[in-house]
């Protein structure tokens, strides 16, 4: 392991010049402290957990301090918003410091949060606040623990800095990491700009830095392409069948790199709730749970467009058209694991489809019904979550025939348990668990985002002690408005 003057810098992405990018340095915010880091993220960067405790590592990620081979860039991009096209966005509180080449040969980005203003902060003051620093942290390990590529966390810093946002909040600092920070939005902003030379420099960058399994094909910008349909595809799949909710699906918070990025306003779906809508902001529910998938494949056709300096547009409707049943593929796949079962019969989506409409008439806790569903022979278990339908008859009829089919399944009640809660979280990260620690945080105890974090990083495993980040939430817990200010 090593320490955090060991770490091996390779900025290749500062190197495409600026064009791409401004060299900006960030803006310390004052009495630095650690409030929450990530072992395991830390480990990505061959970081010994230890240095956390170091009042070095604070001040390095609070803009106190700045290792000599770090090249700090605000990043330019532009993206649709809403719907609405904005030609000209960029990191305006964010800046990639550079990148770590770890002893596994994987470039990882140091991308710190709240570091100050920049050329792209558009009147903001450049800053991100504890509690948007706080719940970016806990999604983004929260998600990587349940097996859902994402942007990681390697820490927040706290301090004494106070902002304006409604009232007036905390100033804090996030260091996130990712492969790239590359979104939709940069092809779009070159796109729209016509500037086709660093269009291409871009494509290229992106290709042989992270798709160079693309470089031999026949056509290589293509191919690239298809496997950002192809991995997009699988992460909608399992944003929808672990009922993770985005909230701001904009092409610009879109990773190139097909994962979950630039967390927002979101939630986990505490009840099944096909129209449910995470985003205060979002009035009009564009993006709603059910619109998740229509949406990424807009959001793709939106890079599509990008694309055609470089595509010809057929063979880009092509790889399009891939999407929902890679998609549909996908989802029904994670689906059947999470009912327990291994072989495939047709009728299976029909059997999802139904069991999701019982759900959603009967304010059904989506993740506790897979775990319950799971933890009993299954006659036995479907009387366990029968009490929390309203339609008994409907749901009994979906369950004789759930039980049915798992009678034409192999393997006995033990390995189908074992098999469930394999894929079933006991523990995901519900709003009001994450508002308790926020709120706990503001008041200087860091304490309970630390054990949330704990929590939440062994999901699939019960926890002695642990009962209560497990229970259905409190009827205010279900109702908490979260928007986009942070």
């Amino acid at each position: 392991m090593k320490s955090l003057d060991q770490l091996t810098f390779d900025n290749r992405f500062a190197q495409l010049g600026d064009a791409f990018s401004t060299q900006v340095l960030p803006e310390p915010i004052a009495d630095p402290r650690l409030v929450v880091a990530s072992d395991s993220a830390m480990a990505l960067l061959d970081l010994d957990p230890a240095q956390a405790e170091l009042p070095v590592f604070a001040e390095l990620f609070s803009g106190h301090k700045l290792w000599e081979e770090a090249d700090p860039r605000a990043m330019v991009y532009s993206g649709h918003q809403f719907g609405s096209y904005n030609p000209r966005l960029g990191d305006g509180r964010g800046l990639l410091l550079g990148e770590i080449l770890n002893e596994a040969g994987e470039h990882w980005d140091l991308h710190l949060k709240g570091a100050g203003q920049t050329p792209y902060s558009r009147m903001g003051d450049g800053r991100a606040v504890l509690r948007s620093s706080i719940r970016e942290f806990l999604a983004s390990e929260a998600l990587s623990a349940l097996g859902i590529p994402s942007s990681r966390a390697l820490c927040v810093i706290g301090s004494s800095t106070t902002v304006w946002r409604e009232t007036r909040e905390s100033a804090a600092m996030l260091l996130r990491l990712a492969q790239s920070h590359v979104r939709f939005g940069h092809f779009e902003y070159f796109y729209y700009t016509k500037q086709p030379e660093q269009q291409r420099v871009l494509i290229d960058h992106v290709l042989h830095q992270h798709y160079p399994e693309c470089r031999d094909a026949e056509q290589p910008y293509l191919a690239m392409f298809r496997t950002i349909v192809e991995r997009n595809a699988e992460l909608i799949a399992r944003w929808q069948a672990y009922g993770f909710c985005h909230g701001v699906m904009n092409t610009d918070n879109m990773s190139i790199l097909g994962i979950t990025f630039d967390f927002g306003p979101y939630a986990f779906l505490d009840d099944f709730d096909a129209n449910f809508i995470c985003n205060h902001s979002d009035d009009r529910g564009r993006y709603s749970y059910a619109n998740q998938v229509p949406i990424a494949h807009w959001n793709l056709s939106a890079l599509a467009q990008a694309l055609t300096t470089v595509i010809e547009v057929e063979p880009l409707k092509d790889t399009l058209a891939l999407f929902l049943p890679l998609y549909q593929a996908h989802y029904l796949d994670l689906m059947r694991r999470r009912l327990g079962l291994t072989t495939a019969e047709d009728d299976d989506m029909a059997l999802v489809e139904r069991l999701l409409q019982r759900m959603q008439s009967g304010g059904v806790d989506y993740t506790l019904f897979f775990r319950r569903l799971g933890e009993q022979p299954v006659a036995e278990a479907l009387q366990v979550v029968r009490d929390d339908f309203i339609d008994l008859a409907g749901f009994d009829a979906w369950g004789a025939d759930y039980l049915a089919r798992c009678e034409r399944e192999p393997g006995n009640a033990e390995g189908r348990r074992e098999r469930m809660h394999a894929v079933n979280p006991l523990y995901i990260l519900r709003n009001y668990l994450a508002q308790k620690a926020i709120e706990a945080a503001e008041a200087g105890d860091y304490s309970e985002v630390r054990r949330l974090h704990q929590v939440l990083s062994k999901p699939f495993e019960e926890q002695p002690g642990m009962q209560a980040y497990a229970e259905r939430p409190p009827e205010w817990g279900k109702h908490l408005e979260i928007s986009c200010s942070s």
